[in-house]
């Protein structure tokens, strides 16, 4: 009886035993079902605001590289700026490159982004402010441009001008003409006439009148003598004159003027044959008329 009772208790303990071990097994199978499940939740969770941040990252970035792209001669403060931003830009980049960055390192990367946000939007309103003052400046350039384009305009008109006046500021002026026939005899002694046969000389007198303009020195006149004809009488060669165009003259004098001071003239036109009618006689000086006169000749008087 004594044996039988002890092996029944034996299969009780050895039956509890083997129950223990069944519930521990399945305790155990279950709790690693739970943790596996909780991991994996973990896992989708933090790939999740991963992707997230990533994705506000290629954003931001798309940005930052627009303004750079577009604005490749960034100087100064605006250059400091674009290198910060490429910084943050790389330091953002590898923390998301780590395949299994931690909670805190995505905090931080989500930090970054946003501190890189705020220098994007920075830097655009900078560039819009810089591009704003360059157009004003281009603008203001422009009318200063016009107007030293005009100034120098102006000026050269002036310059021109004042090279105008004092050219006929210079040319000399002829007054108190006299012109005369003249029969003029070998030995020198000489008569008046208005012959045309006994006439060989016309005398021209004039004075050039004062200039405080016209320097000391040689100035070169241009006697123009029309004939009845009206043709040019005794040619010598052509002057182009300031408004008849080409002129024909008779000769040319060369005087020596004194500055500011009267000058008289006289000049003889000999051995030459005259006919009937009135001649011409004009000056020139810097290719302007400064004066002229008149003499008529005619047949049979003496």
């Amino acid at each position: 009886m004594s044996n039988e009772s002890s092996s029944m208790s034996s299969k009780i303990t050895i039956g509890v035993l083997i129950l223990v071990i069944i519930g521990s097994w399945i305790y155990f199978n279950s709790s690693k079902v739970d943790i596996i499940t909780t991991y994996d939740n973990k896992i989708a969770v933090i790939d999740s605001a991963k992707a997230k941040i990533q994705a506000e990252f290629i954003e931001v970035s798309a940005k930052a590289d627009s303004l750079t792209n577009q604005n490749t001669t960034l100087q100064g403060d605006l250059l400091d700026k674009s290198n910060q931003i490429q910084k943050l830009k790389s330091n953002i980049s590898t923390i998301l490159r780590k395949q299994n960055a931690t909670d805190a390192e995505l905090a931080e990367a989500k930090t970054l982004i946003a501190d890189l946000n705020g220098k994007v939007t920075n830097l655009f309103a900078d560039l819009s402010k810089a591009q704003a003052e360059n157009k004003d400046l281009t603008a203001k350039n422009e009318v200063l441009t016009t107007t030293n384009s005009t100034l120098n305009t102006n000026l050269t008109a002036t310059q021109k001008e004042k090279e105008r006046l004092q050219d006929i500021g210079s040319t000399l002026h002829a007054s108190t003409f006299s012109i005369q026939a003249l029969r003029i005899k070998d030995d020198g002694s000489e008569k008046k006439t208005s012959n045309t046969k006994r006439a060989n000389t016309i005398r021209l007198s004039f004075q050039i009148d004062r200039n405080k303009i016209t320097p000391t020195g040689a100035q070169e006149l241009y006697v123009s003598i029309t004939g009845p004809d009206g043709k040019a009488f005794n040619e010598a060669g052509k002057i182009n004159t300031r408004e008849d165009g080409a002129k024909a003259y008779s000769n040319k004098l060369s005087v020596q003027y004194e500055q500011n001071k009267d000058l008289p003239v006289s000049y003889d036109i000999k051995n030459i044959s005259f006919t009937e009618g009135e001649y011409l006689v004009e000056i020139y000086h810097n290719g302007f008329k400064i004066g002229e006169g008149k003499t008529k000749l005619t047949k049979g008087l003496f």
